[in-house]
């Protein structure tokens, strides 16, 4: 009897690629074994094992296209018995590489760890001479996954000390600038993919407001003094949420026979991974959370993007976008692409003191407050100037009209 392995559903039509099988076929699997790895332009996740048995096939081998749906394999049931994952001994596990020695005498972890390694993330640690056993794995059982070797290798260069006989992590060194080529991985090419055809088929518009986060801090500074932290992502979420009722079309996406509006407000949030891109995590139906409930699920998503740990519906559905650049320190970015498939994304550029003009008591008084660029990028197709500038109107409304806490 054959139980067949296939592509998840809720990629919701991401492309998504093999990157590597976990099992080799005739190799025993425990039901929920992690047993393929799919990468696709935002997330790496691992398809489980549908049942206990032995992988008898393999359809769609590493590099391949995978759809939702899609057959990746089949694993026998009944015709095998799963064998526990082996461990490398603490001997082996904790010793490290003599001077010179290449680490695949030593690819092996502890007892805490799996030590069954995927491919590419073998290959990753030989090429880099890095010890799996320093590697906080974030995958399934504690298992280590590519994005946890690019994360090691990204912040930090394994450096032997004290005659070799020991290994630590350190702060890379800054180097003298040499210009090297940088060779596109799967995720890079697929977000330019995305963006140029995002591009190509909406025309971008972008409008420019600003906005006094006055009465946003005073409500952030008075919940932390009760113990509640929030983002100002956190407020900036609910208030777009908010401002959608002014003009519904903005959380809605071009069709050829209609605009079609959304039922429910799905807000993604631009995660930066470093060197690595961005993933968009949705806030789903933000419109009906609480400011508190938006801050719980933006740190659990945040935490979850920078870990590896995202699933395919985590970054799907999404009906609008903001991208909060001004953390990174922008001031302005303009135009934002896009996200392709929606009608509007939102900029936020840095909150900085800044010095503006008020009535105060009738007259005109020249105050300091903390201030931030805003944009909406819209697909003109979809709304027009006057939706725009009126959704931006009630969006900085909101922020600066916040209630006291």
């Amino acid at each position: 009897m054959s139980i067949e392995v296939r592509v998840p559903d809720e990629q919701e039509g991401t492309k998504a690629v093999v990157r590597a099988w976990l099992k080799k076929v005739g190799e025993a699997v425990a039901e929920n074994d992690p047993l393929v790895e799919l990468e696709t332009d935002k997330v790496t996740q691992e398809v489980p094992a549908p049942a206990a048995g032995v992988l008898s096939e393999i359809l769609l081998d590493t590099d391949a296209e995978a759809v939702p749906g899609a057959l990746l394999g089949r694993i026998s049931v009944g015709e095998g018995k799963p064998t526990p994952t082996p461990f490398v001994s603490s001997e082996v596990a904790t010793r490290l590489p003599a001077q010179g020695e290449r680490p695949s005498t030593w690819l092996g972890t502890n007892g805490d760890i799996e030590t069954r390694l995927s491919p590419s993330v073998r290959r990753a640690l030989l090429q880099h001479d890095i010890d799996p056993s320093r590697i906080h794995g974030t995958g399934r059982n504690g298992r280590i996954t590519r994005e946890d070797v690019d994360r090691a290798v990204t912040m930090a260069t394994v450096s032997h000390v004290d005659g070799g006989d020991k290994a630590i992590a350190q702060p890379r060194v800054a180097e003298p600038f040499a210009a090297s080529d940088i060779p596109h991985d799967r995720m890079r090419l697929k977000i330019a993919e995305n963006m140029v055809r995002a591009v190509a088929d909406a025309p971008h518009v972008t409008a420019l407001f600003e906005a006094d986060f006055s009465a946003v801090a005073a409500h952030k500074k008075a919940l932390a003094e009760r113990g509640v932290k929030l983002s100002y992502t956190a407020y900036i979420v609910k208030a777009a949420a908010q401002a959608m009722a002014i003009a519904p079309a903005i959380n809605g996406r071009w069709m050829d026979d209609r605009i079609a509006v959304s039922s429910t407000i799905d807000i993604g949030v631009g995660t930066a991974l470093g060197d690595k891109g961005l993933v968009v995590p949705v806030v789903k139906d933000a419109g009906s959370l609480s400011l508190e409930d938006v801050g719980a699920k933006l740190d659990d998503l945040t935490r979850r993007a920078r870990e590896g740990q995202l699933t395919g519906g985590d970054v799907s559905g999404g009906s609008f976008t903001i991208s909060n650049h001004g953390v990174s320190g922008s001031l302005l970015a303009a135009p934002i692409i896009i996200h392709q498939g929606q009608a509007a994304i939102l900029g936020v550029g840095k909150l900085e003191k800044r010095v503006v003009v008020r009535t105060v008591g009738g007259q005109d008084a020249i105050l300091i407050r903390p201030m931030a660029y805003v944009t909406l990028t819209i697909d003109h197709r979809v709304v027009d100037g006057h939706q725009t500038n009126a959704w931006l109107t009630r969006f900085v409304e909101i922020l600066e009209s916040w209630p006291s806490a």
